[in-house]
């Protein structure tokens, strides 16, 4: 595999730090970003001159150029874009309040956006690249309780279907990777829990004992995200959306399957609203 340049978001811990070490293990030089970049040390002290620190909070006007600016002063490309940096909330609906709704939607989905349209311009003029936008199974299906996080998961997902048609064209890939549960920090300190109320005990209970339970328990291995994600990326034909967990590949195939027996089922009904 040829040297290429990675750019991270998020890579203090998680997803975002296993693809960095995975980059780095390859020999690729690699830009780490994160609020806090203490908490990057390590990764640069694996390889100094591979690595590049540089703080990005993807929710500040400004941060997102200015880190893919020195990314390209430093190394004068960027191949791979990790969209990383997120969080999540577990509440109902109406326990969800709009300010909370808001701040989740913009690091999760303004946030990675304003990332990407920093980069775009070096993508197009390169004429090659690859876009890997993390999403999640929650990108295709929201249950009870998570409404807020599958929220900015699915406008990740929509203007990431977009971006790949619009960007085919300059030989620009765009993956959408959608993971169950792996053993990272979401279910722990990156996990923001809503004010329980009585009434939604039974349908978002669940849910949030199950978040409070999962941490430091669930099946996926972080460490096996990177290069199944860069087995897709070099396939010949990259798909639009890599489901990575049994319970992803699982919950996502019966998910599918009842859209298309509700399509099929109400089709007459559908077809019958024509002039």
């Amino acid at each position: 595999m040829s040297q290429q340049v990675w750019f991270i978001t998020g890579a203090s811990s998680g997803f975002g730090e296993a693809f960095a070490r995975y980059a780095i293990a390859q020999g690729h030089k690699v830009v780490v970003t994160a609020r806090n970049v203490d908490k990057l040390a390590g990764l640069a002290a694996l390889a100094p001159d591979q690595v590049l620190v540089q703080p990005l909070d993807v929710t500040k006007t400004g941060e997102a150029e200015a880190a893919i600016q020195a990314a390209l002063t430093r190394f004068g490309r960027i191949d791979v874009l990790i969209n990383n940096a997120g969080y999540g909330v577990v509440g109902a609906v109406e326990e969800t309040s709009m300010t909370e709704l808001r701040a989740q939607m913009e690091t999760n989905f303004f946030g990675s956006v304003g990332v990407m349209q920093a980069a775009l311009p070096t993508f197009r003029a390169q004429r090659s690249g690859a876009i890997v936008n993390i999403s999640s199974l929650g990108g295709q299906l929201a249950p009870a309780g998570f409404g807020a996080y599958c929220a900015s998961k699915f406008a990740l997902e929509g203007v990431s279907e977009a971006l790949a048609a619009e960007m085919a064209t300059f030989g620009v890939k765009v993956l959408i990777v959608e993971p169950g549960a792996f053993r990272t920090n979401l279910a722990g300190d990156a996990m923001r829990h809503m004010p329980a109320m009585a009434a939604y005990a039974e349908t978002v209970g669940a849910t949030r004992d199950m978040a409070h339970a999962m941490h430091d328990t669930q099946p996926g291995d972080p460490a096996k995200i990177a290069p199944a994600v860069a087995k897709a990326l070099a396939a010949d034909v990259t798909p639009l959306r890599l489901q990575l967990g049994a319970d992803s590949v699982e919950m996502v195939r019966a998910h599918s399957q009842r859209l298309l027996a509700d399509l099929e089922a109400w089709a007459p009904v559908a077809l019958d609203t024509g002039f």
